[in-house]
Formats: C-alpha cells, sequence, structure tokens
C-alpha cells in the first residue's frame, strides 16, 4: 500500500492565508495551485512542485484547488489509480475526462457564490488558461485574483532551492546548426509577420536556440533562462555565473553581434522596456505565463505559437543521424536488459520492478555519451502495468515473476540524442486474453506506423489508425497515442502528436519525429503498451494528387517485439511482413553492434527473439 502523506497541517496553514489579507487585499474563496512552474514546463525542478507539497499526489499532471473547506485535484485518465492511492482524506479526486465528473471551471460556477474570489499565481497559469477560465467565469460574476506571492511558498519551510549546476555548450557536432544561423531564420519569420521583438519562454526553446544544455529539472537537459530575439539583437537571461567558458566563448557576449547577457529575473523590466521603445509587433506564444504575457498590450500582440517550436520539431542531418544512433545505443541496452531479466527470473531469482529498473540503468551506462534517463523508468507487474503512469519505489516494487505481464516504459538522454521506448513482456506462458490483446494493440501500432498521408495532415487524424482494431473488439486505452521528441532535449515536446489530452494541432512535415504507442490496460490485472519512436519522411507513391507530397514514418526504435505474445491467426499477411522485415532491421542494425561491444549472450538472445514468422 502506497504511503499517504498527510496534508492537515499544510492545508491549514494555507487556509490561513487565504483569509489573511498579507498577500492579497480580500478574502480568497478558493486558490488554485497548478502543476506549472513559470515556464509551463511539463517536468518540474524539486523547488517548484508546489501541487505535490499541499496534495502529495505525485504525477506529471493535474490541477489542485483549496476552498475554505474542501481540497480538490482534477487529473486525467493516466493517473486515476496513482491518485486515488497518494491523495488522503482531506481530499476529493476529480477523475478528468470520465462522464459527469465537472472541469474544475464548471465546479467553480456550480459550487462559489456570485462575488467569490479565486486566487492564483500569474506566474503559473498561461494566458491561453486564464483567459478561458475567465471568459467562463465573468458569466457568473467569479473573479480570478492574481496573487504574484506564491501562498504554497511561504508554508513549504524546507522549499529546495534553486538550482545552481552548469549550463554547458551543445556542439555543432550534435546541434547541425550555429546559434547565428537560427536567428537569421527566426528574424526571417518575424518580419514576415511584421514584428520586432520575438519573446521566448519555454526552456526547450531557450536551450535550442542558444545550443546549450543544462540540468535543472531531472531528467530534461534544460535550464532556466527566457531569449528575446529583436531585429537588432539577442537576449539570454540567466544565471551568467553558471555557463561553461565553452559555453559563454560560443555566445560571444562581448561582439557587438554576439548574444547579450543579463540577469534571469531581468525578462519583466526587458519586455516592459521595449514595449516602450519598439514599434511593430511583439510576439509572445499565448502558453507562455499570464503575468509575462499580459504586460503587453493586445493591439500589439502576435498569438500564436513560437516559431521556434516548429523549427525544433523539424530535425536536420545532424540531428536526425545522432537520433538514429542514440536509439541504437539504447536498444542494445535494452538487449542486455531483456536478456539478463529472464536468464535470471527462469533460474528463480527474485527481482522487483524497482530492481530491474537500477539494473536496466547500469546497462545504459555503458553506452557513450550517455547522460541520464529521459523520464522515470516505468518498470511495471502485473496489475501495476494498468497504472498508465507508474514508477515503481523501493517500498512499492512489487517481484516480476515468470506468471505476469512485465510493461517497461523507459527513455534516455545521450548527448547526441533522446530515446523513449516500451515493450511488454511475459517471461512465462501467457494467457490467450493476453495474447488476443497484445495482438491488438500490435496491429494498431504497426497500422499506423506504416500510413501513408498527405503531407500536413494533423496528428489528429491518424489516432483513430491505432485505435481501430482495438475499437473492433470493444477495448480502447485512455491516453494519447503518440508525441514529438527533442534531439537531446524534452521527451516530450510538440507542436505535432497524435491524439491525447493536449491534442496538438499543427501538422505533420518531414523530418519530425513522433511516438507510435497503443496500449491496452486491464484494472487490477496487467497493462500492454508498444512503442517506437518514428521519423516522418516523404513516401514514394505512384501519383502525387493535387501536387501533393506523401508522408510515412520510419522507425528509429529497434528493439524485438516478443513473438511469444503475439496470436499469429489474428494478423495479416501484411502484418507479418512488417514484422518479419522490422526483427530484420533489428538482427542488422542492433545485432552488429552487439557483437562490435562483445555482447555475445544478447546477441544470442536478440537473434532468438527475431526469428521469422509465417
Amino acid at each position: 500500500e502506497v504511503e499517504k502523506m498527510a496534508t492537515s497541517v499544510r492545508l491549514q496553514k494555507l487556509r490561513a492565508l487565504m483569509k489573511s489579507n498579507r498577500f492579497v487585499n480580500e478574502t480568497l474563496a478558493a486558490y488554485v495551485i497548478p502543476t506549472d512552474d513559470q515556464h509551463q514546463s511539463e517536468y518540474i525542478a524539486s523547488c517548484d512542485k508546489r501541487r505535490e507539497h499541499i496534495s502529495g499526489f505525485t504525477g506529471s499532471a493535474g490541477v489542485a484547488m483549496v476552498t475554505t473547506d474542501k481540497a480538490l485535484l482534477w487529473t486525467d485518465g493516466r493517473y486515476h489509480l496513482q491518485a486515488s492511492k497518494q491523495l488522503d482524506c482531506n481530499w476529493t479526486l476529480m477523475k478528468q475526462g470520465l462522464p459527469g465528473v465537472p472541469s474544475i471551471i464548471e465546479w467553480i460556477e456550480k459550487e462559489m457564490s456570485p462575488g467569490a474570489a479565486i486566487g492564483f499565481d500569474p506566474a503559473l497559469i498561461s494566458e491561453e488558461q486564464h483567459s478561458q477560465w475567465s471568459k467562463k467565469l465573468e458569466n457568473a460574476e467569479i473573479r480570478l485574483v492574481g496573487v504574484a506571492d506564491n501562498l504554497i511558498d511561504h508554508i513549504w519551510d524546507d522549499r529546495p532551492s534553486f538550482p545552481t549546476d552548469n549550463i554547458f555548450h551543445h556542439p555543432l557536432e550534435f546541434a547541425g546548426e550555429s546559434w547565428e544561423e537560427k536567428v537569421v531564420r527566426i528574424r526571417g519569420k518575424m518580419r514576415k509577420e511584421k514584428c520586432s521583438v520575438l519573446i521566448i519562454t519555454a526552456l526547450d526553446e531557450v536551450a535550442w536556440l542558444f545550443n546549450l544544455r543544462g540540468s535543472d529539472i531531472k531528467y530534461n537537459p534544460v535550464f532556466f533562462g527566457y531569449g528575446i530575439v529583436t531585429i537588432d539583437d539577442v537576449r539570454l537571461f540567466c544565471d551568467e555565473n553558471r555557463l561553461t567558458t565553452e559555453a559563454s566563448r560560443q555566445l560571444r557576449p562581448d561582439d557587438s553581434d554576439g548574444v547579450k547577457l543579463h540577469p534571469y529575473s531581468d525578462i519583466t523590466d526587458h519586455t516592459l522596456q521595449l514595449i516602450d521603445t519598439t514599434e511593430g509587433k511583439i510576439w509572445i506564444n499565448p502558453s507562455s505565463s499570464y503575468s509575462l504575457c499580459s504586460l503587453v498590450p493586445s493591439s500589439r500582440r502576435i498569438k500564436k505559437l513560437c516559431p521556434i517550436q516548429l523549427m525544433k520539431a523539424v530535425k536536420n542531418d545532424v540531428e536526425k543521424q545522432g537520433m538514429r544512433n542514440a536509439h541504437i545505443k539504447c536498444a542494445v541496452a535494452l538487449c542486455e536488459y531483456y536478456c539478463w531479466l529472464e536468464k535470471e527470473l527462469n533460474q528463480g531469482k527474485e527481482i522487483d520492478e524497482y530492481s530491474a529498473a537500477q539494473q536496466l540503468e547500469v546497462f545504459r551506462r555503458e553506452q557513450e555519451l550517455y547522460v541520464s534517463p529521459s523520464f522515470p523508468t516505468i518498470s511495471s507487474s502485473g496489475p501495476n502495468g494498468a497504472i498508465i503512469h507508474y514508477s515503481p519505489t523501493p517500498e512499492t516494487a512489487r517481484p516480476l515473476s515468470l506468471d505476469e505481464l512485465y510493461l517497461c516504459d523507459s527513455g534516455c538522454q545521450f548527448r547526441d540524442g533522446t530515446t523513449d521506448v516500451t515493450r511488454t513482456m511475459h517471461f512465462g506462458t501467457p494467457t490467450d486474453k493476453q495474447r488476443e490483446c497484445f495482438t491488438l494493440v500490435l496491429k494498431g501500432q504497426i497500422a499506423l506506423g506504416t500510413a501513408i498521408f498527405p503531407d500536413k495532415t494533423a496528428g489528429q487524424r491518424l489516432d483513430s489508425l491505432a485505435r481501430l482494431p482495438l475499437w473492433e473488439a470493444g477495448l480502447d486505452y485512455r491516453h494519447g497515442t503518440g508525441h514529438g521528441i527533442g534531439a537531446f532535449l524534452n521527451v516530450h515536446e510538440g507542436p505535432q502528436g497524435i491524439g491525447g489530452s493536449r491534442s496538438p494541432r499543427e501538422p505533420f512535415e518531414a523530418n519530425m519525429m513522433v511516438s507510435d504507442e497503443p496500449g491496452y490496460y486491464e484494472d487490477g490485472e496487467f497493462g500492454i503498451r508498444i512503442e517506437n519512436i518514428m521519423l516522418i519522411k516523404p513516401a514514394e507513391t505512384k501519383y502525387k494528387f493535387g501536387g501533393k507530397t506523401y508522408l510515412t514514418m520510419e522507425p528509429l526504435t529497434l528493439v524485438p517485439i516478443q513473438l511469444k505474445m503475439v496470436a499469429p491467426e489474428l494478423l495479416i499477411e501484411r502484418e507479418i511482413a512488417y514484422i518479419n522485415n522490422y526483427h530484420t532491421r533489428c538482427r542488422e542494425e542492433v545485432g552488429v553492434v552487439l557483437l562490435e561491444q562483445e555482447r555475445i549472450i544478447a546477441h544470442q538472445w536478440l537473434m532468438k527473439e527475431t526469428q521469422l514468422i509465417g
């Protein structure tokens, strides 16, 4: 059983601050605590885990709200099981996405009286979110009140300090394009929009633009910083003392056309000064914080996706090669791992989910340019596999056994690329139901991975391809099917993606990358997911209707699909051919590296797992 954190004292202290007029000159009827940091990051630094501090829930998504007598937490389907285990008796779990469950705003409209003030930290809510919420609440005469001093920070005694690790250079051999060349392309996009200032707030966009990396947020090689590009200069806001000599040198801060360095907290002053001293439009992504966006007069704002997001999503040749290399190294470590796991379990050794994940880390560290995992490893056995974002701890880890399914979703950060791969394995004899479900998931994964579609198709339109085999059996899964991925950057990046709560709208183009990861989960029993990272590339088609290019996908992930989990009678010829071709690539591209590295036993395992079928 998971240890629940006691929250009564923390809630009492927060409610006292909501009543006192210390930080806001009226009594707050409720206070909203989102997961986000001031850069709207998906993963956050320890010092920003405010929602976790107040609620005890550790998932990566969710919004908490505390009223005078209630505490509620909204989170999506990935975390319903986890949250119900972690929240203590003070909290009500609002299972977002289930029928009859109101959204946070619907709940406020229904439960709060007109005139009520709902407090929030303007730095932690995006402008987009703020405008949706305030529009809806206006009709109910309920106000959103910005509290610049975060209330949680005032009741958090042992709050971790702000990160201070080095910010280092991401060299051309991995980046493939200098920051100067990137700035030229950005200014071209700014001119098209009649824009004189671009404000960059997302941490991975700042890192990508300046060819810098850091370690401020676990698993994500980013650092706290903002960027500004004007038609005449380029500015970086970060703690200058943390830049390594090499990182600082390549920015050329002393040259007239180099990057001007400023303290991290000066971003507000510079934004206000640029509003006063420039003509033309100011471009700031609406998913940036309300506190920053609201400084810019609406009439002067370009409320579009930051151009860097799309530029970063389309990988150059150097990044593509780096990502291929990273995925082969990742596959080598996984072959070693599954080979080891199978051997140990069949010899009756005791291994639990946590110690298994620790051993995987040992194999990965042996690969060159390895930095860290790219997210917490999901090593889940039996019923834990149904907890979509489960992460084992020494206290909660279940033993692995020959009688249960094992789902492992893990990824690496290498200096030359980022990986994310899921495989579901059985080390004994799977049931017919498990094989049937696995094969339906695999059919969907193949359907999406082999699809040919017009250039600029939105990911949303491809989502049902992965679900169709499951739907036909009356099954489904409660998560998105695919996300973009960074090149030695965040494991999840936009603006492209396939399905899911963030429903990205941006269409696919060649040289983007996306995961292909359908699944099926039976609560209390097992979970199945198969995930590859795919490169989007031009497809060879007989015709080109309307002069359009067509696109398809190629897997970068090359890890065997366990054949004993496949029910061959459910496959059609095309699917069998795909599996055989895929396994041949695993043998050729990963097998050769296993031999080079003299990992002979893992190589034998790979050959056994990739035998041709049909």
